[in-house]
């Protein structure tokens, strides 16, 4: 298709005729893979004549197509954009790059992203060359958008794969040196000259990320780019230009370099300014960098801070960086020396009125309490905070430097509690009381140590925190909570302070102010762990349960799960009449939450960790209401939509939860419902396709499938269960590419089929067989050894006849006998087994050496059982050791590690005494003489 037509095509993309739209994207599908089309579609991106909105639906196109198609994640599957047409784009896509508008260009940096990251070096060799010679020319910008990326491509890499990042600061680092240097001379610099300096440290950033280039190493240049980043620090922002609106004026370019130049300077600091480290080089540069750089950054730190003391404008996250700093100086005796002198006005002037209650609080929580509420139990937020930034310091100061600091700290916070006693209603200083009640909420760990602070703890409670549970203010009422959760287990000597706090906090859920609701609960969660009287909470649970769910309707917060699960958890079985409640409210909510996360399409969105959350409560709910059978019944159809759609696809974010649903409801139910087996196809579906990793957690339902359905697993034949079991074990099992702790469960399943169909599965114990011997012969780890060999030995426990036929004529019977080691009770019965068969089955030499290998493993055996060692004996692993292996060279028996410490799994043989088994079948044989 010419460039005119596919214009046209385009632009009928954009039609508001969805019929015109439709035909328009089937065309752009049907032309994709022709040659010259990606060449084509970048000549539209680049046309500055072209209309700008069909040169960005060309840009999405474009890139969308290179991200699938460029480097695809199968290397068998054909190749869809040819070596010329990959030429073609990597020589025509770079010279543009500063000359499309930024909507553009963000599309053509992710497209450039894909080659990169596919291409360079080995595809893509000139690519640094051109950096390099634009550095030096007139397309800056362009070179350095560049580098950016290929610099970033290394960032998080370590050892060999940082190689091609040494070639890359080598040859541009000292091009980029003298930009900055120009740059940063520059006088009245324009926004453009800011975007250039933020690449600048950008690059340098991923650059030293992982570890310090050789380059640097040198002492001038490394002066050389510490000289122009703290003239960076020193200088102020200009003040012309800034944006007046608090979100555009953080992401304003100017704030973005002092951003990125304290970042960098912590990251030297923090990871490579460590003068424990213990490589020679390394430690001669932290000592160089602490000697002559740390204290400047740190002053230039300090006088940046000033700025909050006289009501100026700092970012947050410049705020939040610049505290971790200083926070990781005083540990170091030099750096604290240097703060001492100025510490006083620090913690009291500047770090303590950023823990205080401000008026972006205050708009927040009146505007927007969901959002209000987001925000203070979000982790993420918590890495930009200053206010979490200042609790931080205030902690670290006190468990490092406690002697000279908690003392007066501690009395700086008093002092605001007693002036907030004596001012009259009208101006007391609620503002800074929600700042003190942070700081002793943020030092609870270190006062519930400390005398004489731990035995005033009590007293300090009922004096001044207490109190504010009936605070006019609600910000108040809310930092009460959460300051009472912080101190609920301490000892009460007066159980009915803790009584009223615990009802202060219970009440406070049915608060009029949501954030003050959301810290009650969460507060809650601290007392019902920490009260010793159940009967406090027990009268009023089921009022607490009711505004528990109203809140649940409110917000979407896994913090208020761990507490239900706290709740559910310590009252056990006593929340049977309330559990097919709870498991209603749950399900709805985990709806609710799974359509929020869906529907921001974000990973770490609270939608999506609260769904987690309602699982894991379900999940113990049933676990305390499991010796009530009936009550699965009747919970099973309010949680079989939940488990038919996340055990596909949908549900791979929370299918470790969803297994465990499934697990508690095929071993607690009074029988497996046709519904739930329902779910076998899905389970295996999902693990022939994607989901091998979690082989280990659907191995426990589908033991309970085959263990406690045994009749409808053989009887059914639509579905077939034992055919599509054989399917899916005997292709995990004969997979070359999984490694042996891949496989560990299939071995497991076997034994359980064998061991639960005893009698009623003969056709299937030669194919099982087949596999087994096949993967022992070419297994390395000695645990899947074991799970193999006793396999074998259930084999010959479940048809000792049938099984040790299949071992002769599978050639392996002979090495199969030296192979006896691990699980001691099962060998036992599958060698016992072996020595009721008639005389033509096991000759005498053969008999002997099975009777001496099980007395062997019965000794074993008594004395693993007398250590009460389930997982490994001594006595066992000298047997092992001893033992031969398929393979000559295998010594790998050699380390615990090995062994996994599984989960009991319920089986038949759990009442058969492999003594009693032993004696019995030794007097079967007498009664032949």
């Amino acid at each position: 298709m010419d460039l005119p037509s596919l214009a046209v095509v385009l632009q009928a993309v954009l039609s508001p005729n969805p019929d015109e739209r439709k035909a328009a994207e089937q065309s752009l599908n049907q032309i994709q893979h022709t040659p010259q089309h990606l060449v084509r579609m970048l000549q539209i991106i680049v046309d500055n004549n072209c209309d700008l909105a069909v040169r960005q639906v060309a840009s999405i196109h474009f890139k969308n197509y290179i991200a699938k198609n460029w480097s695809p994640v199968d290397p068998d599957e054909h190749q869809k954009i040819s070596e010329s047409d990959k030429d073609a784009v990597r020589k025509n896509i770079l010279p543009f790059l500063s000359q499309v508008p930024s909507l553009l260009r963000v599309q053509l940096g992710e497209c450039l992203k894909t080659i990169i990251h596919a291409d360079y070096p080995e595809q893509w060799p000139s690519l640094l060359e051109w950096v390099k010679e634009n550095l030096l020319a007139s397309n800056v910008y362009g070179a350095l958008f560049v580098l950016r990326i290929l610099a970033r491509k290394y960032e998080f890499k370590s050892d060999d794969d940082r190689t091609p990042v040494y070639r890359i600061v080598d040859e541009t680092f000292p091009l980029l040196l003298n930009i900055f240097s120009r740059l940063v001379q520059i006088g009245d610099p324009s926004l453009e000259v800011a975007e250039l300096i933020k690449f600048i440290c950008k690059i340098f950033w991923s650059s030293i990320y992982m570890e310090i280039p050789k380059h640097l190493f040198d002492t001038h240049v490394f002066n050389a780019w510490m000289m122009l980043f703290l003239n960076i620090l020193e200088r102020p922002v200009p003040l012309e230009g800034q944006p007046a609106d608090p979100e555009l004026r953080k992401s304003w370019g100017w704030w973005k370099v002092k951003k990125w130049t304290v970042h960098i300077l912590n990251r030297l600091y923090t990871r490579f300014g460590d003068l424990k480290l213990k490589n020679p080089e390394s430690r001669a540069f932290a000592q160089a960098f602490q000697k002559n750089y740390a204290g400047k950054v740190m002053e230039c730190h300090l006088n940046l801070l000033n700025v909050i003391r006289s009501g100026g404008y700092l970012p947050d996250r410049v705020t939040n960086l610049i505290l971790q700093y200083l926070s990781n100086s005083i540990s170091k005796n030099s750096m604290y020396s240097l703060l001492q002198p100025r510490l006083d006005s620090l913690l009291f002037e500047i770090i303590f009125p950023l823990m205080c209650f401000n008026d972006n609080d205050q708009k927040l929580w009146d505007e927007d309490p969901h959002e209000y509420v987001r925000k203070g139990y979000d982790i993420i937020e918590d890495l930009y905070s200053p206010r979490t930034a200042s609790m931080d310091f205030v902690s670290e100061l006190v468990r490092k430097r406690g002697k000279e600091n908690l003392q007066k700290f501690i009395q700086f916070i008093v002092g605001i509690f007693n002036r907030y006693d004596e001012a009259t209603i009208e101006f007391k200083p609620y503002r800074q009381k929600d700042g003190a009640l942070l700081a002793i909420g943020a030092l609870c760990d270190k006062l519930k140590q400390t005398e004489p602070y731990k035995s005033e703890l009590e007293r300090m409670l009922v004096q001044h925190v207490f109190p504010e549970f009936n605070s006019p203010v609600g910000h108040l009422r809310a930092k009460a909570a959460w300051v009472a959760g912080q101190y609920a287990h301490i000892n009460f000597a007066d159980q009915n302070n803790f009584r009223k706090a615990l009802h202060s906090v219970v009440a406070g859920m049915r608060d009029p102010e949501l954030p003050v609701r959301v810290d009650s609960v969460f507060a809650l969660r601290s007392f019902v762990e920490a009260c010793r009287d159940l009967n406090e909470i027990r009268p009023i649970l089921p009022q607490l349960l009711d505004e528990f769910f109203k809140l649940m309707n409110e917000v979407e917060n896994e913090d208020l799960v761990f507490t239900l699960e706290t709740i559910v958890d310590k009252f056990g079985e006593e929340m049977a009449p309330y559990a097919l409640g709870l498991c209603h409210n749950l399900a709805a909510a985990f709806w609710r939450c799974m359509n929020t996360a869906e529907a921001d399409e974000e990973a770490d969105d609270p939608g999506a960790l609260a769904a987690v959350g309602c699982l894991r409560a379900i999940s113990t709910i049933l676990e305390s209401v499991s010796r009530i059978p009936q009550l699965f019944v009747q919970i099973e159809p309010t949680l079989l939509p939940i488990m038919r759609r996340m055990l596909t696809t949908d549900g791979q974010e929370v299918f470790e939860e969803v297994l465990e649903i499934v697990s508690f409801m095929t071993f607690f139910s009074p029988t497996i419902s046709m519904d739930m087996w329902s779910l076998w196809p899905l389970m295996m579906e999902a693990l022939s396709e994607w989901a091998i990793d979690f082989f280990p957690n659907i191995l426990v339902p589908l033991d309970n499938y085959v263990s406690r359905g045994t009749a409808h697993f053989l009887t059914c034949k639509a579905p077939d269960y034992q055919q599509s079991l054989w399917n899916m074990i005997s292709s995990i099992m004969t997979d070359k590419n999984l490694e042996d702790g891949d496989i560990e469960p299939a071995p497991k399943l076997i034994q359980v089929v064998f061991q639960n169909c005893k009698g009623q599965v003969d056709q299937w114990i030669e194919p099982y067989l087949r596999i087994t011997i096949d993967r022992l012969q070419r297994t390395e780890k000695s645990y899947l050894k074991c799970l193999l060999m006793q396999v074998i030995s259930d084999a010959l426990y479940y048809n000792a006849s049938l099984s040790l036929n299949i071992l002769q004529k599978l050639g392996v019977a002979a090495d199969v006998f030296n192979l006896w080691e691990q699980d001691k009770k099962v060998c036992c019965l599958g060698l016992t087994s072996l020595l009721a068969l008639p005389a033509d089955q096991l000759p005498g030499e053969a008999l002997g050496r099975v009777f001496r290998a099980t007395l062997d493993l019965l000794v074993a055996y008594k004395d693993q059982v007398a250590d009460g060692d389930e997982v490994d004996s001594i006595k066992l692993q000298k047997l092992a050791a001893q033992a031969k292996s398929f393979r000559p060279d295998d010594d790998d028996f050699d380390s615990d590690d090995d062994y996994s410490d599984d989960e009991e799994m319920q089986s038949p043989l759990d009442d058969v005494d492999p003594f009693i088994y032993f004696v019995d079948t030794i007097k079967g044989m007498w009664s032949f003489f």
